[in-house]
């Protein structure tokens, strides 16, 4: 049966294996689980006190706190009662707390632990239409901290009455709906929300299990943020599938559960799959070892070519598993049956690596905006360097200017209180990405550039670069300001001083110079540089911090293709221009993390 709604999610798995693991939690040595039987009264008993918090059909319920089972509880009880659920970044600052909780207009807002329920206590003044606030975590004087404060844990302890208002509530919900309402990152000012509906992800749902034949016996490491689309739709797929979804609320200690949680379904950013290439690579740096190496891939690629292998190419394979394709596998938690990559472009390269040792990552395409999934690539159908083919159901057409443009069952409703931001997205049912791409003959998706300016890290975060640089330049010592970060692990910062602010700086600082050339490259005026972008850089989210600085010698002009007619910064052609400083500040950051 297909879904009609998100709130059947649970349904068939807690009638057809309640025993089963559904959701686990690593605790010191032990893992802590949740069967489907206690999933599904665990979710009905917080949406019955969600009903007597006075949570009414589509009030908007947030969720601000690291993956946890608390936080796919919380979702799956709201959205049982036909809430609206806005998730909030748990790296999310008090600024941009406030203004996704007030924006939305939320009532109830859940909370991981102290950090996010002291943001949330900073801006709650600013914040009329939050009633309650429900803390996963118990915290010390919580309800001195805010008003309207309810633990988690006094939430749960209450059994479940089968209350016929649930019941009402529950058959009330319909596939129109709105199921939330996702912040994410415009090219200029405040994220924007977007809203989908039930029906978006339940189509999604279904298309993906229709070409990945996801079991029960299968289990899947939840460990980018659910607050990303991606992460969220993808819980969705593996609970409606009757998996064990395992969480891990620090991604940066990914590599640490891999080989103890032993997923076999996968779904990460490229991030992940171009450190475990390049540590691979590192270890084998020496000539003998990159000739062992070279050796094993080559062998693992003509195997996966071949189809049918020959006795010799058999023996081949053999070594080259135990001398370095095995090793490869085991990085990534052992054999997968599910390996798939979104929110950033993966380089063809890292696909062919890992194909030749066993695992082929299926690397798909989306934004939120279309909740999230437009194209991906199949076991059965799949191209190395494109997106895959538009989800059944889907359909694209490239614009003229070489835009891709959606429409489907999938596409939002429009921006939350942005309706000239909708329209400029939405234009006769289709959805304007804001990437240019092509297809092929066979069907293939190819993402060739971004019409967007907006930094997508390799981590798959959406960062609008004009308000940091915005900030930046303010300061009266810097006349342009370029962010950087694109398919990048971080965000790095390129400078141009203002030549005459610069003149003073030097001499109150007892700073000499011959000349403005020589005055620019001096390192103090880059030491100086450094330190004032570090001072906004200090109050960014983890993920928008400027992790390194490189200051511009040469006046930027519209002469030279790197200032437009309104004189802004063309942001590519400046990262082309400076290509070798630019990687330099990434070696560096390389360096340093070693």
């Amino acid at each position: 049966m297909n879904l009609a709604h998100l709130g059947q999610l649970l349904t068939d798995s807690v009638a057809a294996h309640p025993a089963r693991p559904a959701l686990r939690v690593r605790r010191g040595d032990d893992w802590e689980q949740t069967s489907y039987a206690e999933l599904g009264a665990r979710v009905a008993t917080v949406a019955e006190a969600l009903l007597r918090l006075g949570v009414q059909h589509g009030d908007r319920v947030a969720i601000f706190a690291t993956n946890r089972p608390e936080w796919t509880v919380a979702d799956l009880a709201t959205l049982l009662i036909g809430g609206v659920v806005v998730p909030v970044y748990q790296t999310s600052t008090a600024r941009q707390a406030r203004h996704v909780l007030g924006d939305a207009g939320v009532s109830v807002a859940f909370v991981g632990g102290a950090a996010e329920l002291d943001k949330v206590a900073e801006v709650r003044a600013e914040l009329p239409a939050l009633r309650t606030v429900i803390g996963f975590e118990e915290v010390a004087e919580a309800e001195e901290r805010t008003e309207g404060y309810v633990a988690w844990r006094e939430l749960i302890a209450q059994q479940p009455v089968k209350d016929p208002a649930l019941e009402n509530r529950m058959a009330a919900v319909t596939g129109s709906d709105l199921a939330t309402i996702i912040y994410t990152s415009g090219t200029t000012g405040d994220p924007r929300g977007v809203m989908l509906t039930h029906e978006a992800f339940c189509f999604e749902i279904e298309a993906v299990r229709e070409l990945f034949e996801i079991t029960p016996t299968d289990q899947s490491l939840c460990f980018l943020p659910l607050a990303h689309a991606l992460e969220r739709a993808w819980t969705f797929v593996v609970l409606r599938s009757g998996a064990l979804n395992t969480y891990l609320a620090d991604a940066t200690k990914v590599a640490e559960m891999l080989p103890l949680a032993k997923p076999s379904l996968l779904v990460s950013v490229p991030r992940l799959y171009e450190r475990v290439y390049a540590i691979a690579r590192q270890r084998a740096a020496s000539p003998a070892k990159r000739r062992v190496f070279d050796w094993a891939i080559k062998v693992g690629a003509r195997a996966q070519a071949a189809g049918e292998l020959t006795p010799r190419l058999r023996a081949e394979l053999r070594l080259a598993d135990k001398l370095v394709l095995s090793g490869i596998r085991t990085a990534l938690g052992g054999q997968k049956r599910v390996l798939a990559s979104g929110g950033a472009p993966l380089r063809a390269e890292i696909e062919e690596f890992f194909h030749a040792a066993g695992l082929l990552i299926c690397q798909g395409y989306g934004l939120t905006e279309a909740a999230p999934l437009i194209s991906f690539n199949s076991p059965q159908a799949f191209r190395f360097g494109t997106v895959g083919r538009v989800v059944a159901g889907g359909e694209v057409r490239i614009a003229e200017d070489g835009e891709i443009c959606y429409r489907g069952p999938n596409v939002m409703n429009g921006y939350w209180n942005r309706p000239d931001a909708t329209a400029e997205t939405l234009i006769d049912g289709w959805l304007h990405t804001g990437d240019i791409g092509g297809v092929d003959d066979d069907g293939f998706l190819t993402i060739t550039d971004r019409k967007k300016d907006l930094l997508v890290t390799e981590g798959g975060k959406n960062i609008a670069p004009g308000p940091i640089e915005g900030e930046l330049a303010a300061d009266p010592l810097v006349e342009h300001a370029v962010l950087l970060g694109d398919g990048r692990p971080c965000v790095v910062a390129l400078l141009r001083p203002s030549l005459e602010e610069a003149r003073d700086w030097a001499a109150a600082a007892g700073v000499s110079a011959a000349s403005d050339d020589e005055l620019v490259a001096h390192p103090e005026l880059r030491a100086e540089l450094k330190r004032r972008a570090d001072a906004v850089s200090e109050a960014l989210p983890h993920q928008e911090k400027i992790r390194a600085v490189a200051v511009i010698t040469e006046e930027l002009t519209m002469a030279d293709g790197l200032l437009t007619p309104t004189l802004k910064v063309r942001r590519r052609a400046v990262e082309q221009r400076y290509a070798a400083q630019v990687e330099e500040l990434y070696t560096q950051i390389r360096e340093r993390k070693k």
